[in-house]
């Protein structure tokens, strides 16, 4: 099923229940550009959330995540979240759901070995599960949600050939997915139980700083909302991330400054605050020591090429 519009679950009459009930009948792609829109608790199928332009935010065991572009979040199947998109500019939504048996099928083919799938045909094996955290987006991922969506836009919905976007898609998710069961071995624990949970909670505290970043963010903050305390938190994530938070929120920032000088007419002092730092004088000498040279050289130099 392709739907360009998404459901508005507060319009009189809607039936949660028909709603709900296409995620487990078939494959779901929503492409849509919307203004606002608002659901206060969905508990869907493995999906996958990203934006091709603007911001929409997700609500996951009470921790607000946002989705802008060159991101993507996972949710595992029967995941309980909301999601609300509240802007002056139309955000380019898209969604993916895979149907459980379509997923697990997927999953079953990657695990094994071509001589037991001959032996065991047909089988489908359980939903594989992500950890749910913000994903950035590779070259090869974007290229196969551009190839769905033409094709899509062009031949409309043809389940079969639509069905073969999707198995890539997800083989390339499920692929993806091993990179960070990679570096869960960076955690400083003995037991791979312990090292997945502590993974978990790091990846909170990383998506806190991306959703939040221009807000002023304290350690102590941070610990509550993962679980952690603060020597803990501080250990755990330089030894992954291999930087401090207050390090990787300021990385953060300045990646989003850059954007902002390269491609608004923004004054600098709004992008100071716009970006969350203290004030414009700070900001241009930790801008300096990242790019050498001043906000004002860089955006001329942007502008120029």
């Amino acid at each position: 099923m392709y739907l360009t519009t998404l459901p508005d679950h507060t319009q009189p009459g809607f039936d949660e229940q028909a709603h709900f009930n296409n995620f487990s009948r078939q494959n779901i792609i929503f492409n849509a550009a919307v203004y606002k829109s608002h659901c206060d608790e969905h508990i869907g199928c493995l999906s996958l959330k990203t934006v091709r332009s603007g911001e929409e935010w997700y609500k996951i065991n009470g921790i607000p995540i946002a989705v802008r572009p060159q991101h993507f979040l996972i949710l595992n199947n029967d995941q309980p979240y909301g999601s609300h998109i509240d802007t002056a500019e139309r955000v380019k939504s898209l969604s993916v759901f895979f149907q459980k048996d379509f997923a697990g099928a997927v999953y079953y083919d990657m695990l094994h070995s071509e001589q037991h799938l001959l032996d065991h045909y047909p089988e489908a094996g359980p939903v594989p599960e992500f950890y749910q955290t913000l994903h950035l987006m590779n070259p090869d991922l974007q290229l196969q949600l551009r190839q769905l969506i033409n094709e899509l836009d062009t031949h409309g919905y043809r389940k079969n050939r639509v069905d073969e976007h999707l198995a890539l898609l997800l083989q390339t998710l499920i692929t993806h997915q091993h990179t960070h069961f990679l570096r869960t071995h960076a955690v400083n624990a003995v037991k791979h139980s312990t090292r997945q949970e502590i993974y978990k909670r790091i990846c909170t505290v990383r998506d806190i700083l991306h959703s939040s970043y221009s807000e002023q963010l304290e350690l102590e903050q941070l610990g509550r909302m993962a679980a952690l305390s603060v020597p803990q938190l501080i250990r755990q994530f330089r030894a992954v991330f291999q930087c401090t938070p207050h390090q990787y929120l300021t990385r953060i920032r300045l990646q989003q400054a850059m954007c902002l000088l390269a491609n608004t007419d923004h004054p600098v002092q709004d992008i100071t605050w716009m970006c969350g730092f203290e004030n414009a004088s700070a900001f241009g000498r930790i801008f300096r020591q990242w790019q050498n040279k001043s906000p004002f050289a860089y955006r001329k130099e942007q502008h120029q090429n």
